[in-house]
């Protein structure tokens, strides 16, 4: 037994050191710090670790998932197939392009998209397909591609930096990836995001998207011959560019991906052994061809045989200073969605189940073995505790 009582562990906590504090000199000291050159060797990096390439970094997720569907030519009139349990940004950039978020239920098993359920879903509107790889777990890509036919896959990859599925890396499997870099990603930029495809026609629809609609990129102007000349907007476009202090820090980032996924996959080995036979909580799903991202660590409790609710063990964790989450939203229980398209919140019981009974634990690279332990104790003190009263 742990013999302390209280430890603060955070759900999250970015590993950035002094690498990252020295890769900002260059930008600051040469002082181009918007979209520029550090920006540009990031992305050459991500896209050789993903292996696709393409890739455009981008102020978060959600503006690159907006750029990739905007990109795709999705607006009005159009249905994008989304998965109910998920954040909510999938679901709200398909608004942003005036389309239909049509949502479909989850796996109860992994969370991720039903392809089943995406099979009914179709109809002649369909125009993509959101497929999350939720908690770091790519969803079943090849049986969501046969379903899918010729409708394109859009990888809601926020949480699978570094993750692949039967060899190939997240943000390759689909039409257009989509990553996130926010301090609980297993790589951060502070805030930022970065689109992946094989596509190279969507590709530079993107990156002029990206840009305000302009016909080149700022630094291809101020670098060419005649930066005074502005160039040509025959897009309308947005500002989704990432800094160039930004760009330096994801690079470092980017550089200890493998080491970091290692680490995080220790430690999730650490809590399947820390956690076994409690059969009240079912442990997250892994696939052993795959590579997991292990964004976080995302337990179920059974409703009928758990010894208290989700919310009773986050309070209880919580007073021990163990800082826990609900898993995920189910999108359409949410205020804006149910009161805008009428949902019942059994619609989508599977997602509804996840929301209502799913835990996550603390997981980041400044944990220790003897943390996800002392984890595990309080866990059980709690079942002890309910089981004694």
């Amino acid at each position: 037994m742990p013999p302390e009582t209280i430890r603060n562990i955070p759900i999250a906590r970015p590993c950035l050191g002094d690498e990252e504090w020295q890769a900002l000199r260059e930008p600051i000291q040469s002082g181009w710090l918007t979209q520029g050159p550090q920006v540009a060797a990031f992305e050459k990096a991500f896209a050789a670790r993903h292996g696709v390439p393409y890739a455009l970094a981008t102020t978060s997720c959600t503006t690159a998932l907006h750029l990739a569907l905007a990109g795709l030519g999705i607006g009005p009139g159009d249905e994008v197939i989304v998965p109910a349990f998920t954040w909510v940004a999938t679901a709200n950039v398909v608004l942003y392009c005036g389309a239909t978020p049509v949502f479909v239920d989850v796996d109860p098993q992994t969370y991720n998209i039903d392809p089943a359920q995406v099979a009914t879903a179709i109809t002649p509107r369909t125009r993509a397909i959101i497929a999350v790889h939720l908690f770091g777990l790519c969803a079943d890509m090849d049986a969501l591609a046969r379903v899918a036919g010729e409708i394109p896959i859009v990888e809601d990859a926020a949480c699978a930096a570094g993750a692949s599925y039967h060899g190939r890396s997240a943000g390759s499997l689909g039409r257009v990836g989509c990553f996130s870099f926010h301090p609980r990603k297993t790589i951060t930029t502070g805030e930022g995001g970065m689109i992946t495809t094989r596509d190279r026609d969507l590709a530079e629809r993107c990156e002029q998207l990206r840009n305000h609609g302009a016909s080149i990129s700022e630094e291809q102007r101020h670098r060419g011959p005649q930066p005074w000349i502005l160039p040509e907007f025959d897009l309308l476009g947005y500002n989704y560019r990432m800094t160039d202090l930004q760009g330096a820090v994801g690079l470092v980032q980017l550089g200890r991906l493998d080491v970091f996924l290692e680490q995080r996959q220790k430690l999730a080995d650490c809590y399947r052994h820390e956690l076994a036979g409690l059969a009240w909580l079912r442990l997250p799903a892994a696939r052993q061809e795959e590579r997991h991202g292990w964004q976080a660590f995302v337990c179920a409790l059974d409703e009928r045989t758990a010894p208290v609710s989700p919310v009773e063990l986050m309070q209880s964790l919580g007073e021990r200073g163990i800082a826990t989450r609900p898993g995920t939203h189910a999108v359409h229980t949410l205020a804006y969605y149910r009161e805008r398209y009428g949902f019942a919140a059994d619609d989508f019981p599977a997602a509804l189940r996840s929301a209502r009974q799913t835990i996550a634990l603390p997981l980041h690279n400044h944990m220790q073995d003897s943390d996800v332990a002392f984890i595990a104790h309080a866990i059980r003190s709690c079942e002890q505790s309910r089981c004694a009263a």
